[in-house]
């Protein structure tokens, strides 16, 4: 028995070992392209087997379809099973609807909970519509407090009452109150699992209390300290848990000036701290001072994550999230918003040219060259762009240096048009010498290029700190509008200043 024992342990030891062995960043695109290719074979089967069939026999191929289809999926379910579920989360995110949803079938049921936080929003609404009520429940009902509050808003609310009617008290106030904070506080993103201590205890007494857990909470790199009312007094590392003397006092080892997040506090300022003091985690307190959680570095990796995934989709014009495998008409409906914004725009630089179609007779020259104009002051503008919003997001750019910022990227962008506006210049010049409107031609580019650099600087500016001040996303549908300007104020510029000089 004692050695049925032992080898039971060190089988669990060696499992445990391996899970905690590194893993590899390849691994999920290799995963990828393996369960694709086992995909296509399980759909090569399927294939043949329905080519197989025949009428007085019909019986007997489904059954040996059906054994066939089950030996098809069998190597894929066992490539499934060993793999992370944010590996799974990726090759699901990866596949069509018909084949995401074979896959998703071949999860192993309590693992289910764990892929849905790790999904994106648009896929797990497919995996969420694909399972019956009770499927749901059983995936949600294993997760934690704060888990079950960041599915809640994509599930039925009869199973997340449910699911709430299963928890422990405690739970249920956790969860009620994570449910409660507002979407991007750092109370719907923090952890209710905490270690806490007393500051009138010695080391030894901490250690001993800490050697009764199963395991400690991920990403626990130090204890907090609290008094009789759990109000934070400081937290004890647990470098300096095991380096100081057991019979040292925590009041003595432990830090005091501790960086403590309120409630509700704002997940991307509680992001910039953690990048900025390079933590691991940080306790959560309520308004009284009260320790009710703790953020940790995993959360905040999403945080950056999303915000920066969410700033890409803005400034491109996207309302939300797409799933890459969305019906086309639910893809076109989230495009159309800033595709209309742009057409608007379109002709409306259309009339501005328009206006000038006596100007561009009399110069055909022109019509070649004023895209040249509109183009680099909207690359230009971009890279402007991209800066203030990065400033933004970091917390960088206030009221009191906001003019001086102004200033400096209009100097770079006069700097930019007089010397890229030059050559500019002087490349049309070189076209054109051999027409009496080379000289102007080259002295009316130089001249549309610094303007029209200028513009896109203050409107690269303006659009991100205004949205900023209005209490808006900075990044939304930013691009769009930056190229509206510079193409039409461009054009304008350009063939304005021609009017002038080819009377």
């Amino acid at each position: 028995m004692a050695s049925q024992e032992t080898l039971s342990e060190t089988r669990e030891n060696a499992t445990a070992a391996q899970a905690r062995l590194p893993r590899d960043p390849e691994e999920a695109s290799r995963a990828l392209g393996a369960v694709q290719e086992l995909l296509r074979r399980h759909h090569l089967v399927v294939e043949l087997a329905h080519r197989q069939r025949y009428g007085e026999a019909d019986d007997r191929h489904e059954l040996v379809e059906n054994l066939v289809q089950r030996q098809a999926l069998s190597e894929l379910r066992s490539r499934l099973d060993p793999m992370h579920p944010a590996d799974i989360a990726y090759i699901l995110e990866a596949l069509p609807l018909d084949e995401r949803l074979i896959v998703w079938d071949l999860v192993k049921a309590e693992r289910d909970g764990d892929i849905l936080l790790e999904v994106s929003d648009s896929v797990r609404e497919t995996l969420i519509e694909s399972m019956d009520r009770a499927e749901l429940v059983d995936a949600v009902e294993s997760l934690d407090a704060d888990e079950i509050a960041d599915l809640a808003p994509d599930l039925p609310s009869d199973v997340v009452e449910e699911v709430r009617q299963q928890l422990s008290p405690e739970e249920r106030d956790q969860l009620r109150a994570a449910m409660s904070y507002p979407e991007n506080s750092v109370g719907a993103r923090m952890d209710f699992e905490t270690v806490s201590v007393r500051e009138d205890v010695t080391l030894e007494t901490v250690l001993r209390y800490l050697r009764g857990f199963d395991h400690l909470p991920d990403h626990t790199d130090q204890v907090f300290v609290v008094d009789r009312n759990e109000v934070l007094r400081g937290a004890l590392a647990l470098d300096r848990l095991l380096v100081n003397e057991p019979e040292a006092w925590v009041a003595d080892v432990m830090q005091t000036d501790v960086l403590a997040l309120q409630v509700l506090d704002s997940q991307s300022e509680a992001a910039q701290a953690f990048e900025r003091y390079d933590l691991v985690s940080a306790p959560v307190l309520d308004p009284r001072g009260r320790l009710i959680g703790r953020l940790t570095v995993a959360e905040v990796v999403d945080v950056i994550r999303e915000e920066g995934e969410s700033d890409l989709l803005s400034q491109a014009g996207l309302r939300e999230e797409e799933d890459l495998f969305s019906s086309v008409w639910n893809s076109a409906k989230n495009r159309w918003l800033w595709l209309a914004v742009n057409l608007c725009t379109a002709f409306f630089a259309s009339r501005v040219i328009g206006s000038f179609e006596g100007t561009i007779e009399k110069v055909v020259a022109l019509a070649a060259l004023m895209p040249i104009v509109a183009g680099i002051a909207g690359n230009s503008g971009n890279q402007t762009m991209t800066l203030i919003i990065r400033s933004l997001a970091l917390g960088q750019v206030n009221a009191s240096n906001a003019r001086r910022l102004v200033y400096k990227e209009l100097a770079i962008a006069a700097l930019n048009g007089i010397v890229w506006g030059g050559i500019a210049g002087a490349f049309a010049w070189w076209l054109y010498n051999d027409t009496p409107q080379g000289v102007t031609l080259g002295l009316t580019m130089t001249l549309a290029m610094i303007l029209n650099l200028l513009v896109g600087a203050l409107i690269a500016m303006a659009v991100p700190l205004g949205l900023e001040k209005l209490g808006r996303d900075p990044a939304l549908g930013s691009s769009v509008l930056l190229t509206f300007t510079t193409d039409s104020m461009g054009f304008f510029i350009f063939l304005g200043l021609a009017s002038l000089f080819f009377r």
